[in-house]
């Protein structure tokens, strides 16, 4: 689970990376930085409960930190999801950013298609407000969530840091 994190926290950089908007770009890279925390945390927190008496505080402290996890990696796909529709720089050819911004660009591919199908319905109430569909906003969790993988986020070069690729 922590180093599913990880995947998130980088993901997370790369659309910031790419990002057209200076304050979506920073939101972004603050929660892909909590997350890379959180996910240090919970690895730290599983290695040692792996060589300790098992204890029930062990495991709560386990158990939350991995909760915790979940949320940012949650802010992080919320913040992506704010970044996208903002817009994303196109990477280079060949690069290994070019997954995820093809990811994002399906994404929010999707979102247009549900909003334009939404504009069209000639549904409406009695005030004559357009009536929606149950459906929800196509988002980038539910893209994850369901059959679409999640594209793999380049790992940085030796002898740099996660955090020098996005300076």
């Amino acid at each position: 689970i922590a180093a599913d994190g990880q995947v998130f926290a980088r993901f997370g950089r790369v659309v910031a990376k790419h990002c057209l908007d200076t304050r979506c770009s920073a939101e972004l890279l603050c929660a892909a930085e909590h997350t890379h925390t959180i996910s240090s945390q919970l690895g730290i927190v599983a290695r040692v409960k792996a060589v300790t008496a098992e204890s029930r505080a062990s495991s709560e402290l386990l158990v939350s930190n991995a909760q915790n996890l979940l949320q940012a990696v949650l802010h992080v796909l919320q913040a992506a999801e704010a970044a996208c529709v903002k817009g994303l720089r196109q990477p280079p050819p060949g690069s290994e950013d070019e997954e995820v911004a093809a990811f994002c660009a399906q994404w929010r591919k999707n979102l247009w298609w549900h909003r334009a199908r939404e504009a069209l319905n000639p549904d409406r109430d009695e005030l004559g407000l357009r009536k929606t569909r149950a459906r929800a906003e196509p988002s980038l969790t539910a893209m994850v969530r369901g059959a679409t993988p999640l594209p793999e986020c380049p790992k940085p070069a030796e002898g740099h840091s996660v955090r020098d690729s996005h300076l």
